[in-house]
């Protein structure tokens, strides 16, 4: 199956993710965060820089675990116009 490509909504909302997660990690490793999380640390930055728009559900729900954020609170926050705090 081929998976048609994603449009430009679709990558911002990708890079607010990423801007979501690298904000809920703070000061924890990258390194230390993807290994609790199951993924590699490769996977980790490409979600973090938005280079992955749309990452595996298990993949989020892993690391919404690790770094102690709930689904719907990182997905409130996973917009561009609307920076992760609290």
């Amino acid at each position: 199956m081929i998976r048609p490509p994603l449009r430009p909504e679709e990558h911002d909302r990708g890079r607010a993710l990423g801007r979501a997660l690298r904000e809920a990690r703070g000061p924890r490793s990258l390194l230390d965060v993807a290994s609790e999380a199951g993924i590699s640390p490769e996977t980790l930055r490409k979600i973090e820089t938005g280079r992955i728009a749309t990452p595996a559900f298990f993949t989020i729900m892993a690391l919404c675990g690790v770094l102690g954020v709930a689904p719907d609170q990182l997905a409130d926050h996973a917009r561009p116009e609307h920076p992760m705090t609290g």
